[in-house]
């Protein structure tokens, strides 16, 4: 179990991979992916021939369970292959959300693989009739295929991806009104084909969301990380509030440095600026932002302006996390 313990303590794995809750104590043996309580139930619900729910204190593990958990990396290294294709406007669950929410969002995921790139899909449900027959009792080893199938995903999304984003967004500063006197607002991230979006903040022109929101780099030239304000109307419309670009070359082009210094042994192992981003008229800075190596890894605190919009800050924080770790 000691292996498991120490997947548990990754940092991505000590939230929920498809709500966000905090302190997962469920997980997928063959999905590689550590869940909540309300996620875990939903799990269950699809069948052990697609996942198979184990408790992290409750149930005995074997070697090769935990290997096939190790195989795969963790939550994030998992999102970023089953949500790698999320669709414009998606929104996934959060700890609040309904277990309506959570299945339809669970099933599309994992047993449709919606989000999966298309040319790598391997949609467990044609081969359901042969799995409900090899799975009279969940006590029966996991099929080979769902291994390999991972394993193969896995694999490709190591070549598609450069590495994984994790954005803290942490609060905004002086919004617009959108509402009578205040608004209601939220953030929605866009990379590439993903989407993800922060709680409502009710009533607040300085709201606080203090979220943490992992996304998945696509190789090739970097495209920009996409932010929207949006303000909560219950019936209409949601509002735009501003939006803005964040550049990620320069955290790109730092992690393509830090790998190679990794590989000649010379990190070190303390706090070091590595850059610096200038706030100009020609980008939304709202002050200089410093890219800095902590504890080996990559992280930039910055604040932008948002654009097309009256006014409005958001902070944000941005950390490097390699398709390895």
């Amino acid at each position: 179990m000691q292996g498991l313990k120490r997947l548990l303590a990754q940092r991505d794995n000590r939230v929920c991979a498809d709500c966000g809750a905090a302190d997962p104590k469920w997980a997928s043996a063959n999905l590689g992916v550590f869940v909540c309580i309300q996620c875990s139930g939903i799990h269950r619900s699809l069948g052990v021939h697609i996942s198979k729910v184990m408790s992290t204190s409750l149930d005995e593990w074997t070697d090769e369970q935990v290997s096939v958990m190790a195989e795969v990396g963790g939550n994030a290294a998992a999102n970023a292959i089953y949500e790698a294709h999320l669709p414009a406007g998606s929104r996934k669950p959060c700890p609040d959300s309904t277990m309506e929410e959570r299945r339809e969002w669970i099933v599309r995921k994992y047993e449709y693989q919606d989000f999966v790139k298309p040319t790598l899909r391997l949609n467990s449900t044609n081969h359901s009739s042969h799995y409900r027959q090899s799975f009279r009792q969940e006590e029966e080893p996991l099929p080979s295929f769902l291994t390999t199938k991972l394993a193969f995903l896995f694999q490709a999304a190591m070549v598609e991806f450069l590495g994984l984003l994790k954005v803290r967004v942490v609060k905004g500063t002086n919004l617009a009104v959108r509402d009578i006197l205040t608004s209601d607002p939220y953030v929605v991230l866009n990379l590439g084909h993903q989407t993800a979006k922060t709680k409502v903040v009710n009533s607040n022109l300085n709201p606080v969301w203090d979220e943490e929101i992992m996304l998945s780099v696509p190789s090739g030239p970097p495209v920009p990380l996409k932010l929207q304000v949006f303000d909560y109307d219950k019936f209409s419309a949601d509002d735009i509030m501003g939006e803005v670009e964040v550049d990620l070359q320069p955290i790109v082009a730092a992690a393509s440095v830090l790998e190679e210094a990794m590989e000649d042994q010379i990190v070190d192992p303390g706090e070091v600026q590595i850059g610096r981003c200038l706030a100009t008229a020609e980008n939304a800075l709202v002050s200089d932002s410093v890219i800095r190596l902590v504890g080996g890894q990559i992280k930039q605190d910055l604040a932008v302006k948002l654009q097309n919009v009256e006014s409005g800050e958001v902070q944000l924080e941005l950390e490097w996390v390699p398709l390895a770790q």
